[in-house]
């Protein structure tokens, strides 16, 4: 058996253990935009050695939002941290060559361009596992490449409406079909992408062997989207016409109340019967069948919904939270993005962090969630600015000064300038 396998089956000291559960992985981050750095933040968050390779133009997210220097903008100071930047033009051969000399010794390369391009770049999965038959290869793109749409582009907006989502809000509102006003599809592929790389870590440990992943978007957000919606279409033949009653209801929404809103939900039986005898109307299910009984209110949702929105109408918000808690019904404030920074659970947990950021000062971050009982999760490394570790990590990688002083001349290595780096 390989001695690494070996190894890896050995249980840790005390002292490795303490280690952040990623600790030792390298991650080679080929990825831009959204989806692949998301899947990169957390591998990183747990531990790993996240190398960011990036264009000399660097990562266009740089650009988005209101930023207090150039290139430094809020979606990517929250979805590059705990990474290093470096910069290497792989239209240059010298580029690409580092590139691969980074690869000999990573565990993981994380792309999002499409397959084709890798493959003019030399950097296709056969040719990069002769470099490095351990690494695992893992790809974040549209589609799966043994389809028609194999060479598309792909972006999150495509992507909800291919995946039924606009359809559904446009069923759900009676409205004109909308995005889901987030960027839902790169952000449940990237998680996706995580879960599939870590397994192929933990198979490696197994056979000493890398793999080739692919993680493809369009096939991950319809299971992901129809996993609730395919309803009847399930059988053959239908049994409906398919979508989640209670989902698709125009009235599942948050309760207005006197002074506000509220978000609960009347469940089960069991929370029907507190909520009912909390607002003193117990006999209702007697009295409406409708109400009798979970089928029956799932048979008549649209009407059920509609009747709480009258009564949520007749308290004020607290009143309501107080009545709720006291009959054990779930129920959460209807936050906005500057309430929701209040939160008393988020603040109490820590979930938001500030920190100070070597060129933009005091930033705000959300912290990785889940939380263990001894691996240690170190101090957060603030987002790279555009080059930063260009030449502490090919020193690293064995690249003599000399070496490094050549790829920066000829401008296939680009590294920011020391009075900028931290």
């Amino acid at each position: 058996m390989d001695q690494r396998i070996m190894n890896s089956a050995r249980p840790r000291a005390d002292h490795q253990a303490a280690q952040p559960p990623l600790h030792g992985i390298r991650v080679i981050d080929m990825s831009s935009v959204l989806m692949g750095p998301f899947a990169s933040q957390a591998l990183g968050d747990m531990g790993a050695d996240v190398i960011k390779i990036e264009a000399p133009a660097g990562d266009v997210v740089r650009q988005i939002g209101p930023a207090r220097h150039a290139d430094m903008g809020p979606i990517f100071l929250n979805t590059n941290r705990n990474k290093r930047s470096v910069v290497l033009d792989l239209k240059h051969a010298d580029g690409v060559a580092a590139l691969k000399r980074l690869l000999g010794d990573a565990d993981v390369l994380l792309y999002n361009v499409r397959p084709q391009a890798m493959t003019r770049l030399g950097l296709d999965y056969d040719s990069v596992r002769a470099l490095n038959p351990r690494l695992v290869y893992a790809g974040v793109f549209g589609f799966g490449q043994d389809g028609p749409y194999a060479a598309r582009p792909a972006y999150d907006d495509l992507i909800q409406g291919a995946a039924t989502l606009p359809y559904l809000m446009a069923r759900a509102s009676g409205d004109i079909p909308r995005y889901v006003p987030t960027a839902v599809a790169d952000r449940i592929v990237g998680q996706v992408a995580v879960g599939a790389i870590l397994a192929s870590l933990l198979a490696r440990q197994r056979t000493g062997l890398g793999d080739r992943v692919d993680i493809p978007m369009f096939e991950t957000m319809v299971g992901f989207v129809l996993g609730d919606h395919l309803g009847g279409l399930t059988y053959d033949p239908p049994l409906d016409g398919g979508g989640y009653a209670r989902q698709l209801s125009p009235e599942r929404r948050p309760y207005r109340t006197r002074d506000g809103y509220i978000c609960a939900l009347v469940y089960n039986d069991k929370q029907w019967a507190g909520f009912l005898r909390g607002i003193g109307r117990s006999t209702l299910p007697q009295e409406d069948p409708r109400f009798a009984s979970f089928a029956s209110r799932a048979a008549h949702i649209d009407h059920v919904y509609g009747w709480l929105a009258q009564v949520f109408e007749q308290r004020s918000t607290q009143e309501w939270f107080d009545l709720l808690q006291e009959a054990d019904v779930p129920c959460m404030p209807m936050h906005d993005l500057h309430s929701v920074l209040s939160d008393p659970h988020l603040l109490a947990t820590g979930f938001f962090q500030t920190m100070e950021h070597p060129s933009e000062g005091t930033v705000r971050s959300m912290r990785l969630a889940p939380r263990w009982q001894t691996a240690q999760i170190a101090t957060p490394r603030p987002a790279p600015r555009l080059g930063e570790h260009t030449r502490q990590v090919l020193q690293e990688s064995g690249f003599s000064t000399p070496e490094i002083d050549r790829l920066l001349h000829v401008r296939a290595a680009i590294a920011a300038a020391p009075e900028e780096s931290a």
